[in-house]
């Protein structure tokens, strides 16, 4: 269960590092994700299923999740749409593509087809029977998340990285010292949304299949889990900042599975889901904004 719950709560956090890219650094409501997440899955299984190598093929995924991004930025930029409208119709247009890009099919099953995460499983349950299988995927997941949580780190502290703080926070600063904001902010939403189709290519394989439809409510949970992570822990460092939006991701499926699996008890049940965590935006912004108050 809690393997379960950390391997889940790991591959959503990469989507949730790009939404805090977006969202908090950057200031830029970035509706894409909904549709960059199973873009990456669609791209994961149509690699798959031609042989092409899994590394390559997650590499193709975060590219396509960028590509959709840039869209969105120039959607944006070009032809001055809002940034809540250019994301959501970006995310219209990707439920085709993701279509297409699986050749017309809504979903593609990986059971006759080898990934490094069932190659993992079947190397822990020869070699380790007595533990469970998926502690491999989770020790994979937790160095290969930390790498990722390392190199946002270094990113933000770098001229770009500090610039694009800075973007979030007074445009017109940027603008004074001579810096194109459309570019600083165009690289930042496909960051993001090459993080959100990672993960959605991550959690693909994970699953067994792709679907064109897993991505609905993603940037919702996406918010939540960024929520739950500032709820718990207050702070300006930038490492600190990364750091909770893993755990906040971690605790907000953990709170999932609880929902799905004692739901009952107090007549929840699996349709409620939405409903939970609606309302846990709800609550951490309500307690946010009385935490300001009392500053």
């Amino acid at each position: 269960m809690i393997c379960n719950i950390v391997i889940e709560g790991l591959i959503y956090g990469i989507m949730v590092l790009g939404v805090f890219m977006s969202y908090r650094v950057l200031n830029f409501c970035d509706m894409t994700v909904d549709g960059a997440f199973p873009m990456g899955g669609c791209i994961l299984a149509a690699c798959l299923v031609a042989g092409v190598n899994p590394a390559v093929a997650l590499l193709l995924a975060f590219a396509g999740g960028m590509a959709a991004g840039l869209c969105t930025t120039l959607i944006y930029t070009k032809l001055r749409i809002p940034d809540l409208l250019a994301g959501i119709l970006m995310m219209t247009i990707l439920y085709s593509v993701n279509l297409r890009i699986m050749g017309n099919r809504a979903n593609i099953s990986f059971l006759k087809i080898k990934t490094p995460f069932s190659a993992v499983s079947d190397f822990f349950a020869d070699r380790f029977p007595s533990l469970p299988p998926e502690l491999g995927i989770c020790i994979i997941l937790i160095v290969f998340v930390a790498v990722i949580k390392c190199v946002m780190d270094l990113f933000y502290h770098t001229d770009l990285g500090l610039t694009m703080g800075a973007l979030g926070d007074n445009q017109q600063m940027i603008v004074s010292q001579g810096v194109n904001p459309q570019i600083v902010r165009g690289i930042g939403v496909c960051v993001g949304d090459g993080m959100a189709a990672l993960s959605g290519a991550l959690a693909a394989m994970y699953g067994g299949f792709a679907d064109v439809g897993s991505g609905t409510g993603v940037i919702v949970s996406g918010l939540a889990s960024l929520m739950l992570g500032e709820f718990i822990i207050r702070s300006n460092r930038i490492g600190i900042q990364t750091l909770r939006v893993l755990i906040g991701s971690v605790i907000y499926r953990g709170i999932m599975y609880l929902g799905r699996s004692y739901g009952f008890v107090i007549g929840l049940s699996s349709n409620d889901l939405k409903m939970i965590t609606g309302l846990l935006i709800i609550v951490c912004l309500i307690i946010s904004k009385r935490g300001k108050k009392h500053a």
